[in-house]
């Protein structure tokens, strides 16, 4: 009965930490339907807009490596707890925000509270689940909510939003973070990590901050219709220079956030390469898709949202299938069969963007698999490939890889998208259309408003042959990326098996007696 007992626990804390994970990752994707209302609503201007999405994704991936150290040092327990406090705090800020810059803010404090919690969840997961086949699994579910939410997103807020005000998305987190405090003051296990003695570099956190910052804003910049050279440059140099110092740091720490010896795991690295392409994918084109349903199929947000249910369904129901999967075939082949699967999906996605029915269901039913297997396999070889000690550190190098992606995946294939829409914007001799038609489709949709019907709808004609030229081009993009990051796990499984003898040697994770497959990943 106690054997029950304690198995029982272990379900139930997952079932926390993942309940609070699914709050994470929606917020990531959540307004991606409420957007056009939300911006509406308080006037926010072009750049308002991008850093009300951005402000969350780049404060989660600039903070997480220091609040996995962080949390190696005081407890996963303590840390989980408190960032589930803050997350829900700022959701209720964000509900209600008056202005643009507040929400810009609230999104920000919604950052902080996820940077806190993300690590100490899958670390809380490594120290519950002790048996490599449970904890595939655990992981496995982790995975799945991680790419299922990030899908259902749109979903949600396509919901919320034919019912209530904007700030109903944010509004939904409170009763839930309740619920995940109360549980987790009760279940979540008290045992401290071996690395409590170890200093916090909130330095070294600032940096990795003003990195990604700096990284955004100049591609941001290139994705302007009139770029500034000059920002871009200088921005971009302050985004070197500030990883440069970063590094020199962490190398020369005796307690550094990153422990950079963990990437000559070709094993480990493989996982965080695969992460990071699996979240480009899945959260970057997700963003654009879900646009091309508005702007150009004219679904409503909600119609756009249920369009997209079987993305998350699927992502869901390939995060546990992978995790059993993972112990028969192991984890490098698994991940070569998610890139491969998201990859094909993507193809068919850029060939076939206006079909309809059980067409478009089979092409997001693919990449929804794709995706999730690929994130829970990539999770499981960076977790089975890190010390104990540092199970923080290690969750929040997968947690960045999955952050980074999303950040990567919103500023790229937008910047892709934006570049390509107004290199394919002509407007014919004659037609009297205004300038910021070419900024973007929101600009062209909004002009056409104003004019003259039959000079609209040749505007709106151009906006959506342009928005469909911009589409494919961002498909082969992101086709190219996925196919290099198989490629590159292939190439370091390869290195793996020819250099077995100082690997053995170099695996810190046998040692804190975490087996790991000889073709993991």
């Amino acid at each position: 009965m106690a054997h029950m007992t304690d198995t029982a626990k272990k379900w139930l804390t997952l079932a926390i930490v993942s309940t609070a994970l699914l709050l994470i990752v929606v917020d990531m994707t959540v307004l991606y339907t409420a957007l056009p209302t939300l911006t509406h609503d308080l006037a926010a201007s072009a750049s308002g807009k991008l850093w009300i999405i951005n402000a969350y994704t780049v404060v989660v991936s600039g903070l997480l490596l220091g609040m996995g150290a962080l949390g190696d040092r005081v407890g996963y327990r303590r840390m989980f707890i408190a960032g589930l406090s803050v997350f829900g705090v700022a959701s209720l800020c964000a509900a209600y925000a008056p202005s643009a810059g507040a929400l810009i803010a609230a999104r920000a404090l919604l950052g902080v509270g996820a940077s806190m919690m993300m690590p100490a969840t899958l670390a809380i997961i490594r120290l519950t689940f002790p048996d490599e086949r449970e904890r595939a699994v655990a992981i496995g579910v982790w995975a799945s909510v991680a790419s299922g939410g990030a899908a259902l997103g749109p979903v949600i807020g396509g919901v919320l939003l034919e019912y209530f005000w904007w700030g109903s998305v944010f509004l939904i987190n409170v009763p839930v973070v309740v619920l995940a405090l109360a549980a987790g003051l009760w279940l979540l296990p008290r045992q401290r990590p071996a690395g409590s003695d170890r200093p916090w570099d909130f330095i070294g956190s600032v940096q990795v901050l003003a990195a990604l910052v700096c990284l955004v804003l100049t591609i941001k910049e290139f994705a302007k219709y009139a770029p500034s050279l000059t920002t871009a440059a200088i921005t971009g140099t302050l985004a070197a220079l500030a990883m440069f110092v970063f590094v020199r740091r962490q190398r020369r720490s005796a307690s550094p956030l990153i422990d950079f010896s963990l990437f000559r795991n070709p094993y480990f690295s493989g996982g965080v390469i695969a992460a990071i392409v699996a979240s480009v994918s899945l959260i970057g084109v997700e963003l654009v898709f879900s646009q091309r349903l508005q702007l150009v199929a004219s679904l409503t947000p909600l119609q756009a949202g249920l369009a997209m249910l079987p993305l998350p369904l699927a992502a869901f129901v390939a995060g546990p299938f992978a995790g059993l999967l993972l112990a028969r075939v192991g984890t490098r082949p698994v991940i070569l069969i998610g890139l491969l699967t998201t990859a094909l999906a993507l193809c068919a996605l850029a060939l076939s963007a206006d079909a309809q029915g059980l067409h478009r269901l089979g092409v997001l039913l693919l990449l929804g698999l794709g995706a999730g297997i690929t994130i829970t396999a990539a999770s499981n070889a960076v977790m089975n490939n890190a010390p104990a000690e540092r199970a923080g550190m290690a969750a929040s190098i997968e947690e960045v890889s999955y952050e980074l992606g999303g950040v990567l995946g919103v500023s790229l294939l937008g910047s892709v998208l934006s570049s390509i829409y107004t290199a394919s914007f002509a407007v014919p001799a004659g037609l009297a259309v205004p300038a910021s038609a070419s900024d973007g489709i929101d600009a062209a949709l909004l002009a056409a408003e104003k004019l003259p019907p039959q000079v609209a709808s040749q505007l709106v004609a151009l906006a959506h042959g342009a928005f469909d030229q911009a589409f494919v081009g961002v498909m082969v993009v992101a086709v190219l990326i996925v196919v290099a990051a198989a490629g590159s796990v292939a190439a370091l499984g390869w290195l793996a098996k020819n250099n077995k003898p100082r690997q053995r040697q170099a695996q810190p994770s046998q040692a804190a007696g975490t087996r790991t497959r000889p073709d993991c990943p």
